[in-house]
């Protein structure tokens, strides 16, 4: 038969590995069996293949009838082999085998059973034995199908993984591409602005000195022509000379400014170049802003979405499609922060605007991000929620704040050395509470809510630039 041309890898769907059934073949020649390709779009959520990740533009792709008919005849083939072979004779008395050895694990024939080998063995008919010992095989067999099962599902994670890897590098090269873009035109204003102002006071001494000049050969030529009349009379007949003296000795005594010293004539180079570097980037302080603590995205939960820069979050109607890594929370809408403290002392404020349910505090580093977080050990907060404003360490409940306003930013601040966490109002610097813990590891700012009507942003500081003057 044709079937026999080929072998049972080459008969075998490349997502569940066996031979295909029903296999159905996508626009890019690929079959794959119709169970399989239904489950691999619904966990990917687009249809596309699984083997090179072309999309399919039919929903329900054609059967491969000519596959389908070679994989049912391979099978056939297969059960005709097994059963054929079942019936193997036994090499020494050449009687078929139709008792199983317990003793020795062995097939053998009646002439076998009776022989002195197989005194006092106990057997089984051979159907009787394989549906048994099919059974314990079952049995052992179930553990390694659950392994094969955990390990698939783990590739099929690891591939999404990899496929956000890719998106996550897209999207941050976007946004670093942006950022520079701004300093780029910030530096290109800022040269053309100096360059403006060079080209202005080069054009109003250039045309100081322009006027200096004409009002030069103006004076130079009236006096040119006074020389040459007075040197004209000096040359004339003594009579002419002297009847003219008086008018000649009267052009003699004009007088004339002397050119005055040209001061702050040339380019004030100094004021153009003295320290630029260091006064651009004093300007700079314009456009940039620095914010003490940023969020931390691996750790999001799938539900909270975070802005451009990683300064706010906010809660979403919908669950983002996200790997569920290790570091990422999957029960409470939580993010944490970037940056972990193990000393020193560090403050952030948090404007909390109109948001109706949050949480903010520091959340350890060995603490349980998975599941009910505020059932375990590892938080110390102050929240809002119903109103009122409460605190407290988990797993303890929290207590209630007498706090009979509404708060707009809250100023987080941690001495880790003193072993302090408090909050504050940062409108009016008014104490709310303070936590007392020594702590012993690295802590993360922690952040989380569950209304939709306003973020949580985390507010930058002033900058400022100074000069360090060594005695």
């Amino acid at each position: 038969m044709a079937s026999k041309s080929f072998s049972e890898e080459d008969l075998s769907c490349p997502v569940c590995c066996e031979i295909f059934k029903d296999p159905l073949i996508l626009s890019c020649s690929h079959s794959i069996c119709k169970v399989c390709l239904q489950k691999f779009w619904e966990s990917k959520g687009s249809r596309e293949c699984p083997v090179c990740r072309r999309s399919s533009s039919k929903e329900l792709p054609p059967v491969n009838l000519a596959l389908k008919n070679l994989c049912e005849s391979f099978s056939v083939e297969k059960i005709q082999r097994s059963s054929a072979g079942s019936e193997v004779l036994c090499s020494q008395h050449g009687e078929k085998l139709k008792l199983f050895c317990l003793e020795d694990q062995q097939l053998v024939c009646f002439v076998c059973r009776d022989s002195a080998k197989h005194r006092n063995h106990r057997f089984q008919p051979v159907d009787e034995a394989a549906v048994e010992f099919k059974e314990n095989l079952k049995m052992k067999l179930k553990p390694l199908q659950e392994t094969l099962k955990i390990f698939k599902d783990v590739k099929l994670t690891w591939n999404q993984t990899a496929e956000k890897i890719q998106i996550q590098t897209q999207h941050t090269e976007r946004r670093i591409k942006e950022e520079f873009q701004k300093l780029h035109q910030f530096l290109h204003d800022e040269e053309a602005a100096r360059i403006a102002a060079l080209r202005e006071e080069e054009e109003q001494k250039s045309q100081m000195m322009t006027e200096k000049m004409e009002k030069m050969s103006r004076e130079i030529s009236s006096l040119s022509d006074t020389v040459r009349a007075i040197e004209e009379e000096m040359g004339a007949e003594d009579v002419s000379f002297l009847q003219n003296y008086r008018t000649t000795i009267t052009r003699t005594q004009c007088r004339l400014e002397h050119p005055e010293r040209l001061s702050g004539a040339l380019i004030h180079v100094e004021k153009h170049l003295e320290n630029l570097k260091f006064t651009v980037w004093e300007k700079m302080q314009e456009i940039i802003h620095y914010t003490p603590v940023t969020l931390n995205p691996i750790t999001a939960h799938p539900q909270l979405v975070l802005s451009e820069d990683l300064t706010s979050v906010r809660l979403s109607d919908e669950r983002q499609k996200l790997p569920d890594n290790p570091e990422r929370f999957n029960n409470t809408t939580s993010v944490l922060g970037s940056e972990g403290f193990n000393s020193g002392t560090h403050c952030w404020d948090v404007d909390v605007g109109e948001n109706t349910r949050w949480v903010l505090g520091v959340m350890t580093e060995s603490a349980e991000i998975k599941g009910a977080v505020y059932r375990k050990s590892g938080i110390w907060y102050m929240c809002y929620y119903d109103g009122k404003y409460y605190a407290g360490s988990t797993p303890k409940p929290a207590t209630l704040l007498s706090v009979n306003r509404k708060l707009q930013k809250i100023r987080v601040m941690l001495d880790w050395d003193g072993g302090k966490l408090s909050f504050s109002d940062a409108v009016n610097n008014t104490h709310l509470h303070t936590h007392t813990h020594t702590f012993t590891e690295r802590v993360f700012p922690y952040f989380s809510t569950v209304c939709e009507l306003s973020p949580l942003r985390i507010l930058p500081v002033k900058v400022r630039v100074s000069v360090e003057h060594q005695s």
